[in-house]
């Protein structure tokens, strides 16, 4: 079984709620199971996402923010997500989140990212493109432009619609 990056989006409500079942259960159980249409799989696309953003010369602004989309932030208190026997991210780092206002900010940057543009900068080859980009793009069934095109596509939804209900999003790898 592959790790992979996950996210939820989520309300604030339901992380304080989680929290609080971790501190009052004899097992420090959160109850974590958001539901199914409101999680993200990005398998392994952070990585490539932002590597296509450096190769093709995005601005730092709107890089940053595609950073940021996959690797959070640590300023929320996520720790009760990340103890045994329920933590959520067992094979990998502890689960990062993004607040409310962030998603916002976050929704508006990738909103204006160009990827089919990015991805035209490419070299026209798939299998020159997977090499430039590295990090096994080169052995994406598909090529590495629609992988990249789709996963960058759910991202960017994922978090417009976060953003439009005023949701917080919590990211981890499993």
């Amino acid at each position: 079984m592959a790790v992979t990056q996950q996210l939820a989006r989520i309300p604030a409500e339901y992380l304080a709620s989680c929290r609080q079942s971790a501190v009052t259960s004899q097992d420090s159980d959160p109850h974590w199971d958001p539901p199914a249409c409101d999680v993200l799989d990005l398998d392994w696309a952070p990585t490539l996402l932002a590597r296509v953003g450096e190769v093709a010369g995005l601005d730092e602004v709107h890089l940053n923010a595609l950073r940021r989309a996959t690797t959070g932030d640590t300023d929320l208190d996520l720790g009760f997500l990340d103890m045994q026997p329920h933590d959520i991210a067992p094979f990998g780092p502890a689960p990062t989140a993004l607040s409310a206002s962030e998603v916002v900010r976050v929704s508006e940057l990738l909103g204006r990212i160009d990827m089919p543009a990015l991805l035209s900068a490419l070299p026209s080859g798939d299998l020159e493109a997977g090499s430039l980009i590295g990090h096994g793009a080169d052995q994406l069934t598909g090529g590495p432009r629609e992988y990249l095109l789709k996963h960058f596509n759910a991202l960017r939804d994922f978090y417009f619609d976060a953003a439009t209900c005023h949701l917080l999003v919590v990211l981890w790898w499993d």
